[in-house]
């Protein structure tokens, strides 16, 4: 999954999570921890594997559930002491849903799902030895992105994608736009108001 996705997934899972356990749109301090934590696996094993080659792949240690299980645990330990439970929460649901959509994204485009890098390091995740940096690696899969997007046999996901983006999207803007400072906000014509 791309960044975007990422972020559209975590959102959906956690404004639909908050909205039934509320019946509120989630805070904006939540959202923005949400944010971080549907990025963090990527933003912990993409650079320590691809520019550092300490890690064997992009998908090992921050995706691997001995790694993200303990770390929600801890926010949620940590925001339940703070009386912030949402806060925990957020983290939870935006960590795990990074994992859930890495194993879903590759169904979504026709490919076999991996479940391998969820118990790294007690299963082994394919090496990646190609020597790449980060930026050389990110153009190279942006680039099969981009050509993968130009196949006419995968209309469908197309739709997919763009439905997730733009349902989220108006969701975000019914919750009125949290994650966004409340003086911008107050000057947007939202949905939700």
């Amino acid at each position: 999954m791309w960044p975007w996705e990422h972020l559209a997934f975590g959102y959906l899972a956690y404004s639909g999570y908050t909205r039934l356990r509320t019946g509120r749109a989630p805070r904006s301090d939540a959202v923005v921890v949400l944010g971080v934590a549907t990025q963090l696996p990527d933003l912990v094993d993409k650079p320590l594997a691809w520019s550092l080659s300490v890690l064997p792949s992009g998908h090992s240690l921050a995706h691997s559930l001995l790694t993200a299980l303990p770390l929600s645990v801890v926010a949620l330990v940590l925001a339940h002491r703070a009386k912030r439970t949402d806060i925990g929460v957020a983290f939870a649901v935006g960590y795990l849903s990074h994992l859930a959509g890495d194993i879903i994204y590759p169904a979504a485009v026709g490919q076999t799902p991996s479940f391998d890098f969820l118990l790294w390091p007690l299963v082994p995740v394919p090496t990646d030895q190609s020597g790449m940096g980060f930026l050389a690696r990110f153009h190279e899969y942006f680039g099969e992105y981009v050509t993968y997007l130009g196949d006419p046999a995968i209309r469908g996901y197309i739709a997919l994608e763009l439905g997730l983006l733009l349902g989220v999207f108006f969701l975000w803007l019914f919750d009125g736009m949290p994650g966004i400072p409340r003086r911008i906000v107050r000057y947007a014509p939202v949905i939700g108001r």
